[in-house]
């Protein structure tokens, strides 16, 4: 149910975001209540599934794109409204979509486990993208642009990490696969 709440966020807030021009100071920090609540929900969402042992097929699909989709729209709509750089957008997004399709790309043989890096990264994206939604000025501004920094950084980093664990994965996973189709001739 929280996934389909994050889910029926995401227009709402592209809504609020964009509400009499997208700069109005009182329609950005209602659209950024909505984007807290989405990367809120995330948190419990996860944790409650982990604790009640309830995780499902469902789950495992709806959340990743629940993720992707508020933090994609975020970042695009920033954008668009000039408060974020393109490049910025762009960097988060394709690692975003390449992580996804290595995760596709080794299914087959195993699942690459969300890091601990992965999650200090979503939390620093939320926390800067959240600071950026915020109509901020001065000293706030100039933080969030060092903290949107950081977590371009553990975009790349751990990107990189888990491009490393999918080619550990895969190579090990067919090597497996070869072992087992030569003890069955």
């Amino acid at each position: 149910m929280l996934t389909m709440l994050r889910l029926a966020l995401v227009p709402v807030f592209v809504a609020l975001l964009f509400a009499d021009g997208g700069h109005n100071p009182k329609w950005r920090a209602v659209a950024w209540a909505a984007f807290a609540i989405a990367m809120i929900t995330d948190l419990f969402d996860g944790e409650i599934a982990r604790r009640r042992s309830l995780v499902t097929d469902f789950g495992k699909i709806a959340d990743p794109i629940a993720d992707k989709a508020i933090m994609g729209a975020a970042l695009i709509g920033l954008s668009m409204l000039g408060d974020l750089p393109w490049w910025v957008t762009l960097v988060v997004l394709a690692r975003e979509v390449g992580i996804t399709l290595l995760r596709f790309w080794v299914i087959r043989y195993s699942v690459i486990p969300a890091s601990r890096g992965g999650k200090i990264k979503t939390l620093t994206q939320g926390i800067a993208v959240g600071m950026y939604v915020l109509p901020l000025t001065g000293l706030l501004a100039t933080g969030r642009a060092v903290l949107m920094a950081m977590a371009v950084l553990l975009t790349i980093a751990t990107g990189a990490d888990y491009v490393r664990q999918a080619v550990r994965l895969r190579r090990e996973g067919r090597r497996q696969e070869a072992l087992r189709t030569k003890a069955a001739q």
